[in-house]
């Protein structure tokens, strides 16, 4: 009887095991940034979101792969999207800069996986971030395409060190505009001292000269906001995947997930 028992639990576990090892497909001939298995999105959606990515993989080399699927069956998320970055090599060849943003429709969950040369700066803190503020909001509104689009643009924040939370506070309004002003306002007053100080002089600018151009023109380019805010039109380019195709793969695990 207690053989019995013990075959019937094992033969249990076996089926349930099974079940849940969701078959991840072979890696596709195009090799892109959107795979939507589950046709969620309309064609124009995913053009438009596969054309921002591949975009950003170009002057960037980061490859953002967003995969679309209805069920997991079963498996855990956030590992299912490690072992398909793995298995696809996502990422480039060297650098394992490959990112997955994974949705699974039917069970109500996404996740994102960060790559061992990405997970630095994406840090599994920060994924949560997006998946909470970014996309999960969304989601629940029942708009997926905003979701991804807005949640691939938290992931260039992210990378870039633009990431900034969405939810208003109000205390901290006051103080932003005025740390805002304060850089010009010292920066004004350097060019004053220093141009009075060198004025008679010709030639090269000095070091205090070039650090001041410097220090300018880093103000002038953090006024201009992050890199892909507002970029899910289409622009001018006319499709196709990644320069060179994936050639990484190398997902250390960790990332974040959440569901709606």
């Amino acid at each position: 009887m207690k053989n019995i028992i013990i075959a019937v639990f094992l033969g249990f576990f076996f089926v349930s095991s099974s079940h849940a090892q969701y078959k991840i497909p072979e890696i596709p001939k195009k090799q892109t940034s959107v795979y939507d298995y589950s046709k969620l999105l309309s064609s124009s959606e995913a053009r438009s979101l596969e054309q921002k990515l591949v975009r950003y993989s170009d002057s960037t080399s980061t490859q953002i792969v967003v995969i679309i699927i209805n069920s997991s069956n079963g498996e855990d998320l956030n590992y299912l999207a490690s072992k398909w970055g793995e298995k696809w090599g996502i990422g480039q060849k060297g650098k394992d800069n490959g990112i997955v943003l994974m949705m699974a429709k039917g069970d109500r969950k996404v996740a994102i996986q960060a790559g061992r040369g990405t997970e630095a700066r994406l840090t599994d803190l920060m994924a949560t971030k997006i998946v909470e503020l970014r996309i999960i909001p969304e989601f629940k509104r029942g708009d997926y395409y905003s979701g991804l689009d807005k949640g691939t643009d938290g992931i260039f924040e992210v990378l870039t060190g633009e990431f900034k939370e969405t939810r208003k506070r109000k205390s901290n309004k006051k103080e932003k505009g005025l740390f805002g002003v304060i850089p010009f306002v010292i920066i004004i007053i350097l060019f004053i001292i220093f141009r009075n100080k060198g004025g008679g002089r010709g030639g090269r600018r000095s070091g205090t000269g070039a650090l001041l151009d410097i220090l300018i023109l880093s103000s002038l380019g953090r006024s201009g906001g992050g890199f892909g805010g507002g970029s899910s039109s289409s622009g001018g380019f006319g499709g196709g995947g990644f320069s060179g195709g994936f050639g990484g793969g190398s997902f250390g695990g960790g990332g974040a997930s959440g569901s709606w």
